[in-house]
């Protein structure tokens, strides 16, 4: 199975984090956003209208995920299946008037797709990577959250835009074999970058002043930044980077390849969760530091 890129952050760092996740306030508003800068992202014509679809014979809409990919989908301190990935599928069940039709079950990862054949589910909101095997199985509904790549530096060195400026004249670090070092080698080639086993031996050169700049996915960098291990040592450096063929497609919602139709229904309500501010409360709560 082709797993979503991010499913290879080491868990520890994760469960380092969920205690400053849970610590923001649910359903914050979008005021908030502006107020901490924080950029909303949109992916979203404002101009298109999508058909609100007809799902009254619906009987179930069962959305399959996982319990291991915080903060998407994880298990709480009270024992709850909670996380981005869960809001935003009851989100969407509300937004197609059929919440108590919709079901949320966790399996492990390997077992997704198996249970998708089996027809024990209607959809994965798990992070499955879009790809040509799977746009082969699977209806993708359109992205709703694409993750971009960043860098971090130390808090002290201030760097800016241009970034292109900065990188030139200093250290980076990067993650041996990872999709961010073959980026970084093509867009950046007369950098000075330095190799890691690991993106945690990475931001530890960072701290300990080995690299000037390290460039990884924002995800596991923002909860990285918010963690007692980076001892509010540094900051996002620069704007992201976004590039479908190194970084992905984006996360999208898998359906059965013959319900299309309710591929079209999940993009009509992500449109409308984006519209009406709902996108943005789920996005700072779960990503309180922001991605872009």
């Amino acid at each position: 199975m082709g797993g979503f890129k991010l499913r290879s952050l080491a868990r520890a760092v994760w469960l380092a984090c969920l205690a400053a996740v849970a610590a923001v306030p649910a359903m914050a508003p979008v005021e908030a956003a502006l107020a901490q800068a924080v950029t909303i992202p949109n992916y979203w014509d404002t101009g298109e209208r999508l058909p609100k679809p007809d799902l009254s014979a619906l009987q179930r809409l069962r959305f399959l995920t996982t319990t291991d990919f915080p903060p998407f989908n994880f298990i709480d301190r009270q024992k709850r299946l909670t996380g981005f990935h869960v809001d935003l599928a009851r989100a969407i069940c509300a937004e197609l008037d059929i919440l108590p039709k919709c079901q949320i079950q966790a399996l492990p990862w390997a077992e997704l797709e198996t249970a998708m054949a089996r027809g024990d589910g209607e959809a994965i909101i798990a992070g499955l990577e879009v790809n040509a095997r799977t746009r082969d199985q699977y209806a993708f509904s359109r992205p709703y959250l694409r993750i971009p790549a960043r860098f971090v530096a130390r808090r002290e060195n201030g760097f800016t835009e241009p970034m292109s400026e900065v990188v030139l004249r200093h250290r980076v670090g990067l993650v041996a074999g990872s999709q961010h070092l073959s980026w970084f080698d093509t867009a950046f080639t007369r950098a000075r970058r330095e190799v890691f086993p690991t993106r945690a031996a990475a931001l530890q050169a960072l701290q300990d002043g080995q690299v000037d700049l390290v460039f990884s996915d924002a995800v596991s960098l923002s909860f990285w930044l918010m963690s007692d291990a980076a001892k509010d040592c540094c900051a996002f450096a620069g704007g992201p980077y976004l590039s479908t063929v190194e970084f992905g497609y984006g996360l999208a919602i898998a359906f059965a390849r013959g319900r299309p139709e309710l591929a079209a229904a999940a993009d009509y309500a992500l449109k409308e969760i984006n519209d009406r501010g709902v996108f943005a409360e789920l996005y700072l709560r779960y990503f309180p530091l922001g991605l872009y």
